[in-house]
């Protein structure tokens, strides 16, 4: 099932226009809440900072004191009901757990997707058994996991990359997620030819960072990330920087800039595709080495 504009970037786009608003009519939080008779200011700023699902009726409360004209109204109504949507999505995103659904709000509706990955192949990529052997590897310092669940919420997230108007998605992957590392021979070359055959996909693109690559200032991300922009410009750019226990989601324009930096860096260190292509073909019929399991290794 296809999901429209992700709930959780309309929230803050939502947010980001009515404190706009408030701010323009030059009132405080304290003065809109006593005008609503809200009991606190706390409603009011869970709503400008996109932390919770609002209430339709809500919003229309807050066009009315900041006497928003009819045409932006109704503009601002079409996203505020994107934002209070939640019973359709959490039937379409089924089991998923907490992380995984954060990654599927984000990715859904996204115009471009990027990816950074330092040793995984990243879960929109993943085969089945690639992923069992990954989630079933984090599983021991993630406590109680459902591997079956997991893997099929990453199922889940990848059709969107084989719906009719997909996002364009790029994979910026160090060396060594290119590489065995430890997995069973067959379930790599199987990884390997269906990476091979997403990057015949137009809107797929995957780059892979050779040993020894300069970024020109010798940069590189200290941490997994993903990078979501979307149709609508005024949607905030979003960035999820991935951490051992939990994901830190940034929205501000500075913080996500210096993730576009980054990538723009990252893509003139990396191999062209035809290129990647040909280290990935050789990688079927790398050896396999095994190894000592890395614990960061939970995407």
């Amino acid at each position: 099932m296809a999901l429209s504009a992700s709930p959780v970037v309309r929230r803050v786009r939502l947010g980001v226009e009515l404190r706009r608003l408030r701010r323009r009519e030059s009132l405080t939080l304290e003065q809109v809440c006593t005008r609503l008779g809200w009991a606190s200011t706390s409603k009011l700023s869970r709503i400008e900072l996109g932390q919770s699902r609002p209430d339709l009726a809500d919003v229309l409360d807050l066009l009315d004191v900041y006497e928003v004209p009819s045409h932006q109204r109704d503009d601002l109504i079409v996203i505020a009901r994107d934002a209070a949507t939640g019973r359709g999505w959490s039937k379409a995103l089924g089991e998923m757990g907490e992380r995984q659904r954060a990654y599927a709000e984000l990715e859904a509706g996204a115009e471009r997707i990027v990816e950074y990955q330092p040793a995984l192949v990243p879960g929109l990529l993943q085969t089945p058994a690639y992923a069992r052997l990954r989630v079933a590897a984090g599983a021991s310092l993630a406590g109680e996991v459902d591997v079956d669940a997991d893997v099929r919420a990453r199922a889940v997230r990848q059709e969107l990359l084989v719906r009719p108007d997909p996002p364009h998605y790029t994979a910026l992957l160090d060396e060594r997620a290119c590489e065995p590392n430890g997995l069973p021979g067959e379930v790599w070359r199987e990884q390997v030819r269906h990476l091979l055959a997403l990057a015949e996909r137009s809107h797929v693109t995957i780059r892979v960072l050779p040993r020894g690559a300069s970024s020109g200032d010798d940069l590189h991300p200290l941490a997994p990330f993903s990078y979501y922009a979307y149709p609508d410009p005024d949607d905030p750019r979003t960035v999820l920087v991935e951490t051992l226990t939990t994901d830190l989601r940034l929205v501000a324009e500075a913080d996500v800039a210096r993730y576009e930096q980054v990538i723009e860096r990252l893509l003139a260190a990396a191999l062209p595709e035809d290129a990647t292509v040909e280290l990935l073909t050789r990688g079927l019929g790398a050896p396999t080495v095994p190894r000592q399991r890395d614990p960061h290794e939970l995407e």
